[in-house]
């Protein structure tokens, strides 16, 4: 392996190439963290879809399989079990914590006193400035073509942005699945890249075979659209018949389906009436307009888990990068990386005899 694969990541991060998988609700379990670091990788746990009372023995799950806790925990702070995760980060030292509304000072504090990295990722350029000001140690940033909640500026425009505002180490998200992709990010100054929806990919992914099916089946990437109607943010997913249907429901079906959603994500996660309507009034002390968003947000949950867990692909969402239009079949993490890393390699081999 040439050094061109050795950069301020792997370094930081420990793994053997500049490649992050990323943490997908109810998708980065510990078997796929697992999978993906013995092949090569930094895999980040989704804290934020992992029960609280099975937190840690995912992470125990991770160690015991890689002989370390060389990996990364990504949560939210408005979770309900956010102290845990920061708790059980610091107490195993893992190498990493990933979040996207990110800690306080006091708690960056904390990690960086325990020797965990801290890496938000975001989606615009003030976003990086905030983080980095807030003591980020490296900056995933996700151009819009990514999965999930995304920006709306493309991944040519932003990491450039990026990378002359910064100076922290910058991952390269949104549109990554293979070795030209890399090679075509670090050559521009990213330290590596991070990739979900290829994680989500493989064999190892825990997600049902019908939903994987439809993420295999996509061919068309503009089928893989972004829309405002599960929590009012962009959101970029695979279309289907619930998507049309909600976003045909009108703001009060809208909000009626929110309501419900809300209710069934409480019975799920055991969470209190009273930590539920904290969230609602944080969100109105910060944002009197952010009610109806808040309400809103509690689809995300529910939806994911029809679709990513259930199976059932049509009466739930599936959040994906519109890279999946460009994949069409399920390999081993192992294979994906190793052939990333072979097609990353002949594309430096080529300039350099140029």
């Amino acid at each position: 392996m040439s050094g061109y694969l050795q950069t301020a990541l792997t370094d930081a991060l420990g793994c053997r190439y500049p490649i992050v998988q990323t943490a997908m609700g109810w998708v980065s379990d510990a078997n796929l963290v697992i999978a993906s670091t013995r092949a090569g990788a930094f895999g980040f746990l989704a804290g934020a879809t992992i029960a609280a009372d099975q937190l840690e023995a995912e992470i125990q799950r991770v160690i015991e399989a890689t002989g370390g806790s060389n990996f990364g925990l990504n949560f939210h702070m408005f979770q309900e079990n956010a102290a845990q995760c920061v708790d059980l980060a610091i107490e195993y030292r893992l190498r990493a914590v990933s979040y996207g509304r990110g800690p306080d000072r006091h708690t960056i504090e904390r990690f960086k006193q325990a020797g965990v990295l801290c890496i938000p990722t975001v989606g615009a350029l003030k976003h990086a400035l905030k983080a980095v000001e807030l003591g980020a140690d490296m900056i995933t940033v996700q151009g819009g073509e990514g999965g999930g909640h995304t920006g709306g500026v493309p991944s040519t425009i932003l990491l450039p942005q990026v990378l002359d505002a910064v100076q922290v180490p910058v991952i390269a998200a949104g549109g990554y699945s293979t070795g030209r992709g890399l090679a075509g990010a670090l050559a521009s100054g990213a330290a590596g890249i991070a990739m979900g929806t290829r994680f989500l990919m493989t064999r190892e992914s825990p997600t049902p075979l019908a939903t994987l099916e439809r993420y295999v089946k996509v061919k068309d990437a503009q089928q893989i659209r972004v829309t405002l109607a599960v929590d009012g943010m962009r959101h970029r997913m695979i279309e289907n018949a619930f998507i049309n249907r909600l976003e045909k429901a009108g703001a009060f079906g809208r909000l009626r389906i929110a309501l419900g959603s809300a209710w069934q994500w409480k019975q799920q996660t055991g969470m209190s009436l009273g930590h539920m309507f904290s969230v609602f009034a944080q969100s109105v002390k910060e944002d009197p307009g952010a009610l109806s968003q808040t309400v809103m947000a509690a689809n995300q949950p529910v939806l994911l888990q029809r679709s990513m867990v259930d199976g059932v692909p049509d009466e739930g969402i599936l959040p994906s990068g519109q890279v999946a239009a460009a994949i069409g079949e399920l390999k081993s993490c192992d294979e994906v990386i190793q052939q990333m890393v072979l097609e990353a390699e002949r594309c430096f081999s080529a300039l350099r005899h140029a």
